[in-house]
């Protein structure tokens, strides 16, 4: 026969169910930059793309061990570079083959405000194939953004369509 349960255990198994496995404002996937000046790229971020800073940690040489914005709805990670934690930036290693895409109202407006930030525009913005205008930009941090703004609903049959229009040989 059991006894009734120790107190303190039933309140760690209520408090454990509250616990949301994924916390309240973010979603399944949120990217994480290491950036060289993650201070100072936390300021372009809130210039260039409106984020909100929410989170702040900094480790006692004045480093950011780990930072939280958002931009929109969606949360972004960041921290600043730390070789001995195997954290490069895309200034160290040359580059990054990643893109974090921002969904934007304004997509010509966002894009200026980022080139006039600083970032280096490598896509200008224009219309593309698959109902999006879409630009794109890399942060003074070596970063990609693809910035867009959906102006219109294709379906996927006449996106191939169009795809294989604007792969055709000349």
């Amino acid at each position: 026969m059991r006894g009734p349960e120790h107190p303190a255990r039933e309140e760690e198994k209520i408090m454990a169910a509250a616990i949301k496995a994924i916390p309240e404002g973010y979603h399944t996937a949120t990217p994480y930059l290491v950036i060289k000046d993650a201070a100072k790229a936390l300021e372009f971020y809130k210039e260039a793309f409106g984020a909100t800073e929410f989170v702040r940690l900094n480790t006692p040489d004045g480093k950011v061990m780990h930072a939280e914005i958002k931009v929109g709805d969606s949360p972004i990670m960041l921290c600043d570079e730390s070789p001995e934690w195997n954290a490069l930036s895309p200034l160290t290693i040359g580059g990054t083959a990643v893109s974090i895409v921002l969904y934007v109202e304004d997509v010509d407006a966002v894009v200026g405000r980022a080139a006039a930030a600083g970032a280096t525009v490598v896509m200008p913005v224009a219309d593309q194939f698959w109902g999006d205008r879409m630009g794109t930009v890399v942060d003074p941090f070596g970063h990609k953004w693809s910035v867009a703004t959906h102006v219109e609903d294709v379906a996927p049959e006449e996106i191939t369509k169009r795809a294989k229009a604007l792969c055709a040989p000349k």
